[in-house]
């Protein structure tokens, strides 16, 4: 069987949330090709944009990745530039990317593509600083209110959930100000997103709704501030609802440039991984990055 990619290089996240013989289920749909095929077992963060970068001045044709969306930014890093597309082999829990660009959750399926499909997809990335994001970046959320990788291995998607119901339920806001193209935002809010991408993942293999502002190909990010009550923002767009007592807001917007600031400073993530504290700034590159599509 002839492959669009003959000489491809796989990178591997071990602990990423899926229980699964992911080197038979490889061996089993690339030995019937012509694909010259290796492995790169990851340890620690930022082994998978190290061996995505050594990968491409090897001269492959593509990088593969096994692991969720916190792997797949990390490779994303390495190729960045490189002109070698991207393919995703989902193993994490959430796999936003993968809803995102229609990828199989089912890691057979998703290898097949490699070997079956020729068509990619160019979608934009976002960079703050020397780091590049391909779904989102947030603030607002402590590392103790994250889902931990214990509670992941234990409970699946439905740890996202079980952390997201914790966090709205008891969090308190902090003061924020977002600057997006030249325009000034300021007020109080729960939390804070800088979007690429629109999918959110799915809970059980089931797809979340995607957010539809959010188009990973329009050159643009979205920032989107989510609030206790009624705030006098002028957004794009905006949403309410209720709970018992208490009103949320969501206001949204859309730049090229973001920059956040936040009294006091909130720990920043970036694809599921802790990245640091605002100030932040995220620029748009638009049409950055190739991934390994779907011919349907």
């Amino acid at each position: 069987m002839a492959s669009s990619y003959k000489r491809v290089h796989i990178i591997i996240n071990p602990a990423s949330g899926q229980d699964e013989p992911i080197l038979n289920v490889l061996n089993a749909v690339f030995h019937p090709t012509d694909i010259e095929w290796d492995v790169s077992i990851t340890h620690n963060f930022g082994d998978a944009t190290r061996f995505a970068k050594e990968a491409a001045e090897r001269g492959v044709d593509l990088v593969a990745a096994y692991g969720g969306d916190g792997t797949q930014m990390e490779v994303a890093n390495g190729l960045l530039g490189s002109g070698v597309p991207q393919a995703i082999l989902p193993g994490g829990t959430g796999n936003a990317m993968a809803y995102q660009l229609k990828i199989p959750r089912d890691l057979k399926q998703a290898a097949q593509l490699i070997t079956e499909s020729s068509k990619r997809k160019a979608i934009d990335l976002a960079r703050i600083g020397n780091d590049i994001f391909m779904l989102r970046a947030y603030t607002g959320i402590d590392a103790d209110e994250a889902a931990s990788r214990e509670m992941k291995d234990k409970f699946g998607q439905l740890a996202y959930v079980g952390a997201s119901l914790k966090f709205l339920l008891a969090k308190e806001g902090a003061y924020y100000t977002a600057t997006v193209d030249g325009e000034e935002i300021e007020g109080e809010a729960i939390i804070c997103f800088i979007l690429n991408a629109g999918a959110l993942g799915g809970v059980l293999n089931t797809p979340l709704p995607e957010i539809p502002e959010v188009d990973v190909g329009d050159g643009k990010l979205d920032f989107y501030a989510i609030t206790k009550g009624v705030k006098p923002f002028k957004a794009i767009s905006q949403y309410f609802f209720h709970h018992g007592d208490t009103s949320v807001g969501i206001y949204h917007w859309q730049g090229s440039k973001i920059t956040l600031k936040s009294d006091p400073p909130q720990m920043v993530w970036v694809d599921g991984e802790a990245y640091g504290s605002t100030p932040i700034t995220a620029v748009s590159l638009p049409k950055a990055l190739e991934f390994v599509v779907s011919e349907v």
